[in-house]
C-alpha cells in the first residue's frame, strides 16, 4: 500500500468513521435525558423505510453490473458461513462454550460471522478502489448479507433466544424496503432508461444512510463496559482473522490472477461486526450487552486490521 492510499484511507474513510462513531457516543451524555434506545429505534426506522432505499437504488441503477462483480458476494458468502460455522463449533462442541447460555451462544454466533459490508465497506472501498468500487458493498450486501442475515441469522436468533416471535423468514426479507430498491435500481440498469437526473436525486436523498449508521454504532457501543472476556476474543478471531483469511484462500484459488472483485470480497470478510446483530439481539432476546461488547472492540480493532487486509491483498496483486 502507498503511502498516498495510507494517508487517504486515514483522512477520508477511518478518521470521519472513527468521528461519526465517536459523536454517537458522546450524544447521550451531551443531550442528558434522552432514551438512547428510543433514538436508535427512530433512527433505525428512517434509514430503513426512505434513506437505505434511495441508496440502494441508486447504487443498483448506476452499477456496472458484469459476471465478474459476482465473485464478492460468493467470496463474502462462503466466509460468512464459515464463521458462523465455526463460531457454533467452538462454542457448542468445546469448553469455550461452557457455561454461556444459549442467548450469550446466539449472540457471539451472530457477531462472529456477520460484517458491516455496507456501513464501513462502503466508504472504505470508495477510498480504496475510486468509483468502482462503490458498488461493491451493494452487491456484497443484497446478494450475501441481507439473505443470510434474514435467513440463517434470524433462525440463529430464533433458537437461541428468549422471545415469544414466530418468524417468517421470506416475509420478512421481501418486506425489506432496501432490497425493493435495489431490484428497482438494477432494473433500470437494465432496461437502459435514460433517468440520470432521478439516479442522481436518488443518490443525494439517500446519503445520510451511512453517516446516520454510523452514529447509531457510536450510541450502541457500551463505552463504559468495554472490559474484554473469553467471548470477545473467540468472536474478533473468527471475524477478522480466520474469515478474512479464507476469503482470501477463495480468492486465490479463483481461476486467474487476484482481480479488483477479488480482492474486494477479502477486504468485505474482513470489515467489523455489523450493527444490525444489535437489532436481532434486541427482537429475539439475545445477550444484548455482550453483542454490544464484541461490536465495540471489533469496530475499534477493525480500524487496525482493515488497512492490513489491504496491504496483504494489494501485496499479493502486485
Amino acid at each position: 500500500m502507498s503511502a498516498e492510499l495510507a494517508q487517504q484511507l486515514l483522512l477520508k474513510t477511518l478518521l470521519p468513521l472513527s468521528l461519526l462513531i465517536a459523536a454517537g457516543a458522546i450524544w447521550p451524555r451531551w443531550q442528558s435525558g434522552i432514551s438512547v434506545v428510543g433514538l436508535r429505534g427512530e433512527i433505525n426506522r428512517l434509514v430503513l423505510n426512505f434513506f437505505a432505499p434511495m441508496l440502494f437504488f441508486a447504487a443498483g441503477a448506476s452499477a456496472t453490473v458484469d459476471l465478474a462483480i459476482l465473485q464478492v458476494p460468493l467470496i463474502l458468502g462462503a466466509a460468512t458461513l464459515f464463521g458462523l460455522a465455526l463460531a457454533a463449533l467452538a462454542l457448542f462442541a468445546t469448553p469455550l462454550g461452557r457455561g454461556l447460555s444459549r442467548p450469550q451462544r446466539g449472540a457471539i454466533m451472530l457477531a462472529s460471522g456477520f460484517g458491516n459490508v455496507l456501513f464501513f465497506g462502503y466508504p472504505f472501498l470508495t477510498t480504496v478502489y475510486g468509483e468502482s468500487g462503490a458498488r461493491y458493498p451493494f452487491f456484497a450486501d443484497m446478494l450475501a448479507t441481507t439473505p443470510l442475515v434474514w435467513s440463517l441469522g434470524v433462525w440463529i436468533a430464533f433458537r437461541c433466544g428468549k422471545h415469544a416471535e414466530h418468524a417468517s423468514f421470506l416475509s420478512m426479507w421481501l418486506k425489506l424496503p432496501p432490497v425493493w430498491g435495489f431490484a428497482a435500481g438494477i432494473a433500470v440498469n437494465l432496461s437502459g432508461a435514460a433517468l440520470d437526473p432521478l439516479i442522481e436525486a436518488a443518490r443525494w436523498a439517500g446519503s445520510p444512510t451511512i453517516p446516520l449508521m454510523l452514529f447509531v454504532l457510536g450510541l450502541t457501543i457500551p463505552w463504559h463496559d468495554l472490559r474484554p472476556q473469553k467471548a470477545v476474543f473467540v468472536a474478533l478471531g473468527i471475524k477478522l482473522a480466520l474469515m478474512p483469511l479464507l476469503a482470501l484462500g477463495i480468492a486465490l484459488a479463483w481461476p486467474g490472477k487476484l482481480t479488483e472483485p477479488g480482492e474486494a470480497g477479502v477486504l468485505e470478510a474482513a470489515m467489523p461486526t455489523m450493527v444490525m446483530v444489535i437489532a436481532l439481539a434486541d427482537r429475539f432476546g439475545l445477550d444484548t450487552r455482550l453483542a454490544g461488547l464484541i461490536m465495540g472492540w471489533s469496530t475499534l480493532v477493525g480500524l487496525v486490521t482493515l488497512p492490513f487486509w489491504l496491504v496483504v491483498v494489494k501485496g499479493i496483486a502486485s
